[in-house]
């Protein structure tokens, strides 16, 4: 297993813990808005756990309903498979399976990528800590970098990044400056709570 890899499980099973324990809180985070545009936490989590669920005669199936895009399948097994019972859902981010899945073509680099993107739209939105551990963030902070923001279409010129919580920086220009976590989902083209953005390229 790659260092990558490695810290995918700690980072999903870090989710799913946070989430048992938001069970007590007064409020449902399964149903808070998360950084995703559109989707609730259980949204992100039906989304994440699909390797774990679908077969690849499955997945397949639901790619050809989807003729082909991506996108159309994400948001729809998103919706579908939020009612799926909670419980069902906190053992699909402990598997073992979604542990070791890599999406096609991305390697651990995608596998990485994808549970701690999507982990901070959980943990940002409800205002938690970043379950991913730190040098987790960190690399992913290296890898949307070096793509100069192209991942997901941000625009990096004369921008300059720096982190609150350790000394990671990146770039000129004008300062940005956040978390480690935040500012992997202003890279991935997340809005953060308190409004801020980086413009689209």
């Amino acid at each position: 297993m790659t260092e990558l890899q490695s810290w995918v499980a700690p980072t999903y099973n870090g989710l799913a813990d946070l989430l048992t324990a938001t069970a007590v809180d007064a409020w449902d985070a399964w149903d808070a808005p998360s950084l995703c545009e559109t989707w609730l936490v259980r949204n992100v989590i039906a989304h994440v756990t699909m390797p774990a669920r679908l077969t690849p005669a499955q997945f397949g199936a639901e790619m050809a309903a989807a003729r082909g895009d991506f996108t159309v399948l994400s948001d729809t097994v998103a919706t579908r498979d939020a009612a799926l019972p909670t419980a069902d859902l906190l053992d699909q981010l402990r598997s073992p399976v979604l542990h070791a899945w890599q999406p096609p073509g991305g390697g651990g680099t995608g596998a990485l990528s994808h549970a701690v993107i999507h982990s901070l739209d959980v943990t940002i939105a409800l205002d938690r800590p970043a379950v991913a551990p730190a040098a987790a963030v960190t690399t992913v902070l290296d890898l949307l970098t070096a793509a100069d923001g192209s991942w997901f279409g941000v625009a990096l010129t004369d921008v300059r990044l720096e982190a609150t919580d350790s000394d990671w920086s990146w770039g000129s220009g004008q300062l940005v400056r956040a978390d480690g976590g935040r500012l992997v989902s202003l890279l991935s083209g997340r809005t953060l709570p308190d409004g801020r953005t980086i413009p689209r390229g």
